[in-house]
């Protein structure tokens, strides 16, 4: 989980705990979650959009031009529903795409679709 607010970070924590998952890190920015990628051993990227200076849409350019990283599957939160953004992440390999505010039926659903039922 990537975002910039360390408050969205535990809110989304406390969602995929509820799911069943319990091996979960959290970065607050793009660059610290490229540093955590490339440790390996991640199954899944939820990252916000909007973060400075590595935005979220800068962060999954970087993991799928990584040949190591680019079949990490990638979500990425937003607030932002303009369809230019949705078309921008598509074309950047994005796998799913939430917008906030959203619930943990919510979550459950877009990592399904990415992940298959869990």
């Amino acid at each position: 989980m990537v975002d910039d607010y360390d408050t969205m970070v535990r809110i989304i924590r406390s969602l995929l705990k509820q799911l069943g998952f319990t091996n979960i890190e959290g970065a607050t920015s793009g660059g610290e979650a490229l540093q955590k990628l490339k440790g390996g051993g991640y199954g899944l990227v939820i990252s916000d959009c909007k973060m400075e200076p590595m935005s979220g849409i800068d962060l999954l350019q970087t993991v799928r031009a990584d040949e190591a990283l680019k079949d990490t599957p990638f979500i990425i939160v937003t607030a932002d529903t303009r369809t230019e953004n949705v078309i921008t992440a598509k074309k950047a390999g994005v796998n799913n795409y939430i917008v906030k505010p959203f619930n943990v039926g919510t979550l459950k659903t877009k990592i399904a679709a990415v992940l298959g039922e869990f």
